[in-house]
């Protein structure tokens, strides 16, 4: 996964990318990650997508550990 998301983004810290990619990067990212992932083992990938600053949206392939999340 680290290195996919290398390709793509930025590494930030501890399994946290950011950057900005076009449409055919991220939906190419998104396909490869769920052809990684493996939800049996309790794998997930969050992805915030930005549209500017007051609006944000929040995306989890696999399984989400944090269900009652609020992004402020």
């Amino acid at each position: 996964m680290l290195k996919l998301c290398r390709e793509h983004l930025i590494w930030v810290q501890n399994s946290v990318f950011e950057g900005e990619i076009s449409k055919s990067a991220y939906f190419d990212l998104t396909n490869r990650i769920t052809g990684i992932i493996k939800e049996a083992d309790g794998d997930s990938v969050i992805i915030y997508t930005f549209r500017s600053l007051l609006y944000s949206k929040r995306e989890v392939y696999g399984i989400d550990k944090r269900k009652d999340f609020q992004f402020l």
